[in-house]
């Protein structure tokens, strides 16, 4: 295997060292290395391969998938890389991985070429200044050659061109400019491969035709009109089916390039172009005309045949006509009949109404006459009162019977529910009883194989989780133990209540001398008797011994429910409870009495 150019190794090991910034500036030193005048064909071929081989051309299509107004060298620098790009593909024939770079790497440069055109084409419409117009026109220019250039070296992509929507887009435009030169760029795929246009599919042929169609008819300018044209002819001269389709697709193509063309500077191709035009036109005319007249025939043979069948059921026909006017005609003067029943009825109620009306009045005229005059008051409450019992009874009788027909479908729905669940509950019923019933089986026992596996399972649990077991002298130690704490504990407690006594008694004295003083008179009326209630505490003592008696005597009385927990007390002692209670009844700051 020969060594590999050194340019080529030099300039891939700075693009590998290099930021992203500086990488399209490298690869534009590839324009100089493809261009160098000493290289021969062989030698050119192995510097692309070379190139392709250390990645350089990935990279340059890497690059132009960029956001170039933010890169070093702007839109000038992906011009450059798109005809770069092409320069090394065209003449590049891949032996090892061909899958790879023919189906993949050359269909993916030419998306990322057309969509750098389309992004150049709405910048130059944009573009307010000449200057500005003008460079982006030119770099527009460039990347139309490299896909051109491009397509000229690999054939196979000029129907990967037609099918891409960014050369729809890029053809669909009403930019003069930009339209012609995308016009060329179609022109040399037909000329490079003439085959292409048949190949494409219907959607994308009809879009192509119909922007060449749409330029024709929406423009005046000679360019666009000669490019169009041409284009036409070309497209024309690649079958009779194309041109079949231009006829029948565009019936007014004709007259258009007649009235708007002719005399432009380009009448040799639009004179091609009509002759074609007209010689599929008179050729389907005469086709057309036999068509007409086979068309004509079957049509007469069908009109005769209906005629025939048609005069065949025409008695049928009359007699269904004078049926269907004499079942009219006895509809309607049914209708008059009963309208007229309908008037004279009504004429007749009318009639009794007021007859009846008559006589009720004279009636009561007559009534008038015989009833005397204190009467007549009374006589008309009464018939008033039985005038309108009369009307409540008819409205009741007619309100009853409107909701009773509102009422009616209801209650046949609800009779009929209730017939179904009726039928429904004794079908239930009846396979019920017919269902036999299932033997009582009896649940099976342990086997000895069973009972010896479930004993196993015991023992080994039980020699995983021993239980703690106790000796007969802990458990004594344990039990004197809790004697004599709860000893200590029933000890403390009665000691407690004894001395809660003693302060409840203290107080109770405390509480009767503040009471005494309070309620004793001053010392200016002091007598001997009051003296001898501060002397002698037989009073209180007294007071007090009846009230203990009294409480133990309460206390003896209670249920055994209500002594439940004192086991422990001693019979002579009183439940604190009942003391409280008895203490402060008699003794609450000398206020309160018995």
């Amino acid at each position: 295997m020969a060594a590999a150019d050194p340019q080529v190794l030099a300039l891939a090991a700075q693009v590998t060292e290099s930021g992203e910034q500086d990488i399209p500036l490298l690869l534009l030193k590839l324009k100089g290395v493809l261009s160098s005048p000493s290289l021969g064909c062989e030698e050119s071929k192995k510097i692309k391969q070379d190139i392709y081989d250390y990645g350089l051309t990935q990279y340059c299509l890497l690059v132009l998938r960029q956001d170039h107004s933010r890169l070093r060298g702007g839109w000038a620098t992906a011009a450059q890389l798109a005809e770069i790009l092409s320069h090394c593909c065209v003449g590049l024939e891949m032996k090892e991985d061909p899958e790879e770079f023919y189906e993949k790497f050359l269909p993916s440069a030419i998306d990322n070429l057309l969509v750098l055109g389309k992004r150049l084409q709405a910048r130059f419409i944009r573009a307010i200044k000449d200057k500005e117009k003008q460079d982006f026109l030119h770099w527009f220019q460039t990347v139309t050659n490299a896909i051109c250039w491009l397509f000229h070296g690999h054939i196979q992509l000029a129907a990967c061109v037609l099918q891409n929507d960014c050369f729809l887009q890029l053809l669909i435009t009403d930019d003069v400019e930009t339209a012609i030169i995308m016009m060329s760029v179609l022109h040399n795929i037909l000329r490079i491969n003439s085959s292409v246009f048949l190949q494409v599919d219907k959607a994308t042929l009809h879009s192509i035709l119909d922007e060449l169609v749409y330029k024709l008819s929406s423009t005046t300018n000679p360019a666009v009109g000669s490019a169009a044209t041409k284009l036409l002819l070309v497209v024309a001269k690649l079958s009779k089916q194309l041109v079949r389709l231009l006829t029948a697709r565009y019936k007014g193509l004709k007259g258009l390039l007649n009235k708007q063309w002719t005399g432009k500077g380009f009448d040799r191709e639009l004179n091609q172009l009509l002759d074609m035009l007209y010689l599929e036109q008179s050729s389907g005319k005469g086709e057309m005309q036999k068509q007409h007249q086979a068309a004509c025939i079957i049509q007469a043979t069908w009109r005769g045949f209906q005629t025939r069948r048609r005069l065949k059921k025409l008695p049928q026909a009359v007699t269904t006509l004078q049926r269907s006017f004499r079942a009219k005609r006895e509809q309607e003067l049914q209708h008059l009949a009963k309208q007229k029943e309908d008037e004279a009825l009504k004429l007749q109620m009318q009639l009794q109404r007021q007859r009846a009306m008559r006589l009720f009045h004279e009636r009561q005229l007559a009534l008038l006459e015989r009833v005397h005059a204190s009467q007549v008051n009374k006589y008309m409450e009464e018939m008033e009162d039985k005038s309108a019992l009369t009307i409540q009874r008819f409205w009741r009788g007619y309100r009853a019977r409107r909701i009773f027909h509102q009422q009616k479908q209801s209650l046949k729905e609800y009779k009929a529910a209730v017939i179904i669940q009726r039928t429904a509950c004794k079908f239930l019923e009846k396979r019920r009883r017919r269902r036999p019933l299932s033997p009582w089986k009896e649940p099976k026992g342990l086997t000895d194989e069973q009972r010896l596996a479930l004993q196993q399972k015991v023992d080994d649990y039980i020699k995983l989780h021993p239980a703690s077991q106790m000796s007969e002298e802990m458990s004594k130690e344990l039990h004197m133990r809790a004697q004599e704490k709860l000893a200590q504990f029933l000890l403390r407690s009665r000691l407690d209540q004894r001395a809660a006594q003693r302060r409840e008694t203290l107080l109770a004295q405390v509480n009767t001398d503040v009471e005494l003083l309070m309620n004793a008179p001053g010392l200016a009326e002091t007598t001997e008797k009051d003296i001898g209630v501060f002397v002698s505490r037989s009073v209180p003592v007294a007071t007090k011994a009846r009230q203990s008696h009294n409480t133990m005597l309460k206390y003896t009385r209670w249920p055994w429910w209500k002594k439940l927990g004192d086991e422990f007390m001693e019979d002579d002692v009183i439940p604190d409870e009942a003391l409280n209670t008895e203490l402060e009844t008699l003794f609450i700051g000398g206020r309160k009495s018995l």
